[in-house]
């Protein structure tokens, strides 16, 4: 499983030129599911991005995590962090998790994230989005299950 991690100011998705989930200060967070994740792993994942301690304190140390700062989350999903770029020049998506299997998961992610924040907004599965952010910092992290639980 990978989260890339934006912090941003503003953040939105539209679909079919309507906005669909739209937040201001808080994380735009890009979600990759592949065919071994499990919710066990979107467990350790979620937790490790609400703890997540990138923003500012009094300071301007990166000290603080999104409940500190009363964050939003923009979730969307998007199969083509797992792009495998190796051979040639057409990314192959083999490892990216079955679509099913893959909404279940984005599905369970959402819901573990609005029993930590009380605003989660997301983009539609599958769906042709267009995303528009301002970024903070810019500051961009990623998260991937393969180095957080080894």
């Amino acid at each position: 499983m990978r989260f890339l991690i934006q912090r941003v100011r503003s953040a939105e998705v539209i679909v079919a030129e309507n906005v669909v989930g739209h937040i201001e200060n808080g994380f735009l967070v890009f979600v990759g599911i592949s065919q071994t994740d499990t919710e066990q792993i979107a467990d350790k994942m979620v937790k490790k991005l609400i703890c997540l301690r990138i923003f500012e304190d009094a300071e301007g140390k990166t000290n603080l995590d999104i409940k500190a700062v009363a964050g939003s989350l923009l979730v969307v999903s998007q199969f083509t962090l797992y792009a495998d770029c190796k051979k040639g020049n057409r990314p192959s998506f083999t490892h990216a998790g079955a679509p099913d299997k893959a909404n279940d998961l984005y599905e369970y992610i959402l819901q573990l994230c609005k029993k930590e924040l009380p605003i989660v907004e997301s983009g539609v599965f599958g769906a042709d989005m267009k995303v528009s952010l301002i970024n903070d910092g810019p500051f961009t992290v990623m998260l991937d299950s393969d180095e957080i639980l080894g």
